[in-house]
């Protein structure tokens, strides 16, 4: 009787791939960005950021950029229009709303609060070294989430992304170009870079 031959092995799993984090709910959408609003002092990208790509995992670090990118065209603070996108890609109407409630809920009583404490004290120079102490915190914050968010573009070696944010940032801050005039050239020579560079791999 002819011996059987083993069988195939199992296939390994494929350890690369991170575990997919559960879409959050109503309510860990508002207590998430209520978290990250009452951490962010001087801004709260940097923490929307770490919650939504490194905490919680619910994006990656292309989806969160390609998504604040989107933000910037809407109307309003582009950190409130994150809060809105992000929860109702998740939650829809219900989870745009909790998100948006956690965000700005949350620091505007906290506001009500300093406002009243600054209207008492707000003379003391003490109190003015801590407010100084903190908006050099705040640019520091501001420096280290941008350096997050290109090292997706460092990565992949995407020389016209990086030249791109490159001639934007000069535009916008030593040159001094409004923003709306830089976006409306912007935006447009990087589809049609990046629709090339697409049709000719292709």
């Amino acid at each position: 009787m002819p011996s059987e031959m083993p069988s195939a092995s199992p296939a390994a799993p494929d350890l690369a791939l991170p575990a997919k984090s559960p879409a959050p709910g109503v309510i860990t959408l508002f207590f998430a960005f209520a978290k990250m609003s009452l951490a962010g002092f001087g801004g709260v990208l940097a923490f929307a950021r770490r919650g939504i790509v490194d905490e919680h995992r619910w994006m990656t670090a292309d989806e969160f950029n390609e998504t604040y990118a989107l933000c910037h065209f809407l109307p309003g603070p582009n950190i409130v229009n994150l809060s809105v996108v992000f929860g109702s890609r998740f939650g829809g109407i219900a989870g745009g709303v909790a998100a948006f409630a956690g965000l700005v809920g949350p620091p505007m009583l906290l506001v009500m609060i300093l406002a009243v404490l600054y209207a008492h004290f707000g003379q003391l120079e003490v109190l003015r070294h801590i407010l100084a102490g903190i908006s050099c915190g705040a640019v520091g914050l501001l420096i280290a989430v941008v350096v997050k968010m290109l090292m997706p573009l460092i990565k992949r070696r995407d020389l016209v992304g990086l030249v791109m944010t490159a001639l934007v940032f000069v535009a916008i801050g030593p040159l001094r170009l409004p923003l709306q005039a830089v976006l409306l050239v912007a935006v447009p020579l990087s589809l049609g870079l990046t629709f090339a560079m697409r049709r000719a791999e292709a």
